[in-house]
């Protein structure tokens, strides 16, 4: 099934490159609405569709700057690059210079100088390559460096010389002569080019003193001409050339072809030549054409077959390939293995063929689930830091930093709650899936079922309905035992398991469940652990709230029911008033058509109690029930208790394996090795195999009902695993605790007279303190609450005392009797301690308590109307009413309305009393009196004073 998508809305908009307000506000717009302030909301997948749709254009502008920045960036480092090379360069060519300079400061005098160079350029002439690579940059700096002279109208023309080489121009080396030759000037020649050197302006640009020693080597190298005046020759005449301007013909623009048919000869190496694989037909030898004109067609026409066959020809017809999409890919391998699987094959190898695609099939589908497990972390509510990273495969210091994103600082160490956990794991694309401390630390059970050692077992069959409806009596006549007796005020108010062998020799295992509404928890567990329920229903009554919930517990367990109609034998009976009651709840038995099985019975008198057991027996056939008894002993708790002279005594059943004493034990929270174990009937017992009832001593605690046990092989595991077990229930038990806020006590304030009922409990076995402490919290109300503070199995002790009087708590005992330590400090420390047999009456006890401690509640009652037929206005005393009493009886301390034409004008209490001159207490119907209202003068005739008491009622939950 396909999962929606959800993102939390601070990824969202750092995706979208918006901000989350402006995400709620398009949302809102839409006609979502979500938290703008909470980062971590999630967001579905049609918002983020939407999202998606409105804010694309700032995703692509996003990108885009991203984009720009990287490019910007590259080029910065590359400029960045290059400068560098220039400076090394110019550093190189900066120190080269110094280098020479410093070689030139080193020598005398000029002459000295221009002395070596000779020589050097003496020893470079024998190198002719050398030679022309200085020449060429001499006269290329000459070329950069000095301006080109303006030709002289007198030049001579150009001379070709006896080699064949054309003069283009005229080079006059006399400024070069000179400098050549400095051994010939004069002093005065010396300071005269000094000072036309200074003269020269700023701007020319300055020789470098490497570009000086290569120009002295070039006059070195260069003598000059002897010639001085050379002869003038004749200028060249110029001729007008005009360009011709033309437009280069490329041929005929070819717009379509026309292709003419035209008869070909039959010849042996055309496309006739080819069968249908594509192989080439013989060739008769009678043919016409030459050996080698019959190899060239052929070898033509088989080129052209070729390209044919590779789509050279209609390649630009087709176009550019798309790229294949992945279901296009997985379609065409489909289609290619279903292709290959109709092969024609024998039906043997079909048979082998299609058994081994179903088994790598089962294996793929296999594979893919654990996949899927894999990415699901089953975790208790509280778990650290460390272990949620180890789970997740990931460091905690991302599990830690992913917690500081979210608002919290956690440690290594420290427990996370569940909220938080959910959301860390979907950060790092994992589920959560919460679960008891007892299904993480689970067992690993090294035995592996064989199908060979499956054997038969004993159904277990569990009796569910209503109250007073008839399942232990049932129970008792199929025992031949009475437990009605021994039940307190005649109700079952433990869960009881009994095995039975009926005739025949097979047997069954009975779990009896209270019918009490009170008793929810114990008929779920039932329901959970049976094979087959059996839902009794009395004939004389219908079907009851009890049995509607019996009959969706079993539902929801999946185990088949069978319904059996009790006391069919009294007057009033009507089973098909049951039947009918039953179809409108979609249980349709097979006398009406449906597939539940149906019988009437009556337990009193065991009337087709056996036709009932083979109906069971029958159901118990059909489902096949086995079990291994060879490996080790795998089961539920039913009950525990607390024995004062055997222990902590367990009531289990085993489902699996073979329980033996001897055995290390671990149920929920507690282990132990089996010290003795007994049956329904108190007889001993050395071994328990599948479906057998038994009761187990030997537990270091009471495990709550409800709860797996588990044969371990080492003592020192099962200690362990049961120590761990243990802290994360009371790690569970702390984090959970309810603590009073701020606005609980803004409310109790408000309400005035907000009560609490602190409650201890202590009873015989752990489901029956579970049914009692839930019927307890629920009768909490507005204006009282009920805590349970302490609750375990065990008689009464001196600790609990202890904590009721420093809570100021009472003790309520169910089917216990406390100490007699206990029961003298109670009575010193004045602690209230009641004692219960029957569940309802406890509850009544504890109600009629809680509305005692309610403030009671006060109703007007009318006693009086008295009329005023006279007023009379008396200084420093006030108005003066004379009145007749109409009905009741008025008294002094009655509170009096006065009503003037229907409506209310003041209401008080009376300031006198009087008949004549004497004060009075009361005054009854048909009498006068005259009396006067306490702060009120504005009295009339014919006014009605309605007197009327407030009467005290008691307060109800």
């Amino acid at each position: 099934m396909a999962e929606t998508k959800t993102v939390r809305l601070g990824k969202l908009a750092g995706e979208m490159s918006v901000s989350a307000s402006s995400i709620a506000e398009f949302l809102l717009s839409k006609g979502f609405e979500i938290d703008a302030k909470n980062p971590n909301v999630k967001i579905g997948e049609t918002e983020y569709n939407l999202v998606v749709q409105e804010f694309q254009g700032d995703k692509n502008a996003k990108k885009e700057a991203q984009q720009v920045g990287q490019i910007i960036k590259q080029k910065k480092e590359s400029v960045t690059l290059e400068g560098v090379q220039f400076l090394q360069k110019k550093k190189t060519e900066k120190e080269s210079e110094e280098i020479v300079i410093k070689d030139l400061s080193a020598t005398s005098s000029t002459q000295q100088v221009l002395e070596s160079l000779r020589s050097e350029t003496k020893q470079r002439i024998a190198k002719e390559t050398e030679k022309d690579q200085i020449k060429k940059k001499v006269e290329d700096d000459k070329k950069k460096v000095e301006k080109p002279k303006k030709e002289d109208k007198n030049e001579a023309p150009e001379k070709v010389v006896g080699t064949g080489v054309k003069i283009v121009s005229k080079i006059d080396l006399s400024a070069i002569n000179t400098k050549t030759k400095p051994d010939k000037k004069t002093k005065k020649d010396k300071d005269a080019e000094l000072a036309k050197a200074k003269e020269e302006p700023k701007k020319t640009a300055r020789k470098t003193p490497v570009k000086e020693i290569e120009e002295k080597k070039q006059a070195a190298i260069e003598p000059p001409t002897e010639e001085k005046n050379p002869p003038a020759q004749p200028e060249a005449p110029k001729e007008d050339f005009i360009e011709t301007k033309y437009e280069k013909l490329e041929g005929p623009k070819i717009l379509s072809k026309i292709e003419l048919p035209v008869e070909k000869k039959p010849t042996p190496g055309n496309a006739n030549s080819f069968d249908k694989k594509g192989k080439r037909k013989r060739i008769s030898k009678g043919g016409s054409l030459s050996a080698a004109e019959i190899s060239k067609v052929g070898k033509e026409e088989r080129d052209k077959a070729r390209e044919k066959f590779r789509g050279n020809e209609d390649r630009n017809k087709r176009g550019v390939k798309t790229a294949l999409t992945e279901e296009e890919i997985s379609a065409k391998i489909k289609e290619t293995l279903e292709n290959l699987t109709k092969s024609k094959k024998t039906d043997r190898s079909k048979h082998k063929k299609e058994k081994r695609e179903e088994i790598r099939g089962r294996i793929a589908g296999e594979q893919e689930q654990i996949e899927a497990e894999k990415k699901i972390l089953k975790v208790t509510e509280f778990v650290s830091a460390n272990q949620l990273s180890q789970m997740m495969s990931v460091p905690v210091n991302q599990v830690i930093s992913t917690c500081m994103s979210l608002g919290l600082f956690v440690s290594i160490n420290q427990r996370i709650d569940a909220e938080t956990i959910a959301i860390v794991a979907e950060e790092f694309g994992f589920k959560t899936e919460f679960v008891s401390a007892e299904v993480v630390e689970t067992i690993n059970e090294k035995d592996e079922e064989n199908t060979a050692d499956l054997e038969l077992r004993p159904p277990i069959v569990t009796i569910m309905g209503h109250v007073d409806h008839g399942k232990t009596s049932l129970l008792d006549y199929i025992r031949k035992a009475n437990v009605v007796a021994g039940e307190a005020g005649g109700i079952t108010q433990h869960i009881g398991s009994y095995n039975v062998t009926v005739e025949g020799g097979k047997s069954i295992t009975f779990l009896d469940t209270p019918g009490h509404e009170a008793f929810t928890a114990m008929r779920a567990r039932g329901a959970q652990i049976t094979d087959i329920v059996v839902i009794v229903v009395a004939a004389d009554d219908s079907v009851m709230p009890q049995t509607k919930e019996a009959i969706n517990h079993a539902q929801a367990a999946g185990v088949p029911m069978i319904i059996a109609i009790n006391k069919i034998d009294k007057p009033g009976a009507n089973p098909n008033k049951i039947r009918e009651d039953l179809a409108h709840l979609n249980i349709l038995v097979e006398e009406w058509g449906g597939k539940y099985q149906s019988q009437e019975i009556s337990a009193k008198s065991g009337l087709n109690v056996n036709l009932l057991l083979e109906k069971v027996l029958l159901e118990a056939d059909m489902l096949n029930l086995k079990a291994n008894p060879a490996g080790r002993a795998v089961g539920s708790i039913i009950e525990a208790k607390l024995d004062k002279g055997r222990g902590h005594v367990a009531d289990i059943i085993v489902q699996k394996g073979t329980l033996r004493i001897g055995d290390v034990v671990i149920a929920g929270s507690y282990s132990g090795r089996v010290k003795a174990m007994t049956n329904e009937r108190g007889l001993s017992v050395k071994e328990a195999g599948p479906s057998m009832p038994v009761q187990l001593l030997g537990l270091s605690g009471s495990p709550t009902a409800g709860d797996k046990f588990n044969v371990m092989a080492d003592e020192r595991e099962a200690r362990e695993l049961a120590n761990k077990r243990l802290q994360l229930q009371r790690e569970q038990g702390i984090r959970t605790q309810k603590h009073i806020t701020l606005d609980e006590i803004g409310r109790r304030l408000a309400i005035g007279d907000f009560k609490e009922l602190n409650v201890i409990v202590k009873g015989d076995v752990d489901g029956s303190i579970e049914a009692l402490s839930d019927s307890l919290l629920k009768l909490s109300t507005e204006k009282i609450a009920v805590n349970i503070i302490h609750k375990s199995v065990g008689a009464i002790s001196e600790n609990d005392v202890m904590l009721a009087s420093a809570s100021n708590a009472i003790v309520i005992g169910f089917q216990v009797r406390p100490t007699t330590n206990a029961r003298k400090l109670a009575e010193t420390e004045e602690i209230d301690i009641r004692l219960y047999s029957i569940i309802y009456q406890a509850i009544d006890e504890i109600k009629a308590a809680m509305e005692g401690m309610l403030a009671p509640e006060f109703e007007e009652k009318v006693v009086c109307n008295i009329e005023i037929r006279e007023v009379f206005n008396i200084s420093k005393v006030g108005t003066i009413a004379g009145c007749y009493v109409l009905d009741g009886k008025v008294s002094r301390h009655t509170k009096v309305r006065i009503i003037r034409d229907g409506i209310v004008v003041h209401s008080g209490g009376l300031g006198s009393l009087k008949r004549f001159k004497d004060d009075v207490k009361e005054v009854a119907a048909g009498y006068e009196c005259g009396l006067n209202i306490d702060g009120f003068n504005d009295i009339k005739v014919g006014d009605i004073i309605e007197g009327y008491d407030l009467v005290e009622v008691k307060a109800k939950l």
